[in-house]
């Protein structure tokens, strides 16, 4: 069975042992991460992970007008001309779009995590899901849940996240004993704050969490904080000028 192991930040990332045949699975659950799930869900033709608003807008100037949504924050705050990245105000700009996406955390984790033998996004929204996937098509491989942190500090809240999909993982069969000590962690706290009560305390008392209570965005965590209810599976495909995310669900 799979060995899994969990990297606390995005600047811990071993971007050549990834590379040696690893499976990768990004989690910024406020919001980078969660907001691409989601943006799938809506209809999002599909999404391109950029560096910085600069690389969002070179990869928009090759598109075509009207067919995608420059979307991204830097530091929580909306880039000029940008779509905020909170999903439920993104909702209504993302059928048949592509979402060309620029955060501070998760899109960078992504980019660095690229040169994985195969790539995907995580969340609470679609643990089930992509666990069976990943079980299904990777039943022998190494995976490497990846936390983005926070410019270079831990975040709690992709802690969960990352404990939640292990928890999903050891429901289709994984064992405990192929988990290192890193994912042991991050499954052990996802056990003691699992229900839905819990799980938003623990969002909601991040340094982002509270951040976004402050600024009205407590109906953002409620969506962000279920688990299990969309059937999406974000993966990275690469491209000749980078790569973009779609659902492999949908393409199946």
């Amino acid at each position: 069975m799979a060995k899994v192991h969990v990297v606390f930040r995005k600047e811990d990332i071993d971007e050549t042992a990834l590379a040696d045949g690893k499976i990768a699975v990004v989690f910024d659950i406020l919001l980078a991460t969660s907001t691409i799930t989601a943006a799938l869900s809506f209809g999002a033709a599909s999404v391109i992970p950029v560096r910085n608003a600069e690389e969002a807008r070179e990869k928009a100037s090759l598109l075509p007008n009207g067919s995608y949504e420059l979307v991204g924050e830097y530091e929580g705050r909306t880039i000029d001309g940008f779509r905020s990245t909170a999903p439920l105000f993104l909702q209504k700009f993302c059928p048949g779009k592509t979402i060309i996406l620029s955060t501070t955390n998760g899109t960078v984790a992504i980019r660095k995590a690229m040169h994985a033998n195969h790539l995907y996004v995580g969340s609470l929204l679609n643990g089930p899901a992509l666990s069976e996937h990943i079980c299904r098509r990777h039943a022998s491989e190494t995976i490497v849940a990846i936390c983005s942190g926070s410019s270079g500090r831990f975040c709690l809240e992709d802690f969960y996240g990352a404990g939640y999909f292990i928890s999903c993982l050891l429901q289709c069969g994984v064992s405990t004993r192929d988990l290192s000590d890193s994912a042991m962690a991050a499954w052990l706290f996802y056990e003691k704050y699992k229900t839905e009560n819990a799980g938003k305390t623990v969002l909601a008392s991040s340094r982002v969490g509270r951040w976004m209570m402050v600024h009205g965005l407590e109906s953002d965590i409620d969506y962000i904080n279920q688990q299990g209810v969309l059937p999406v599976i974000p993966f990275f495909q690469k491209t000749a000028s980078g790569g973009e995310i779609h659902d492999a669900a949908r393409c199946s």
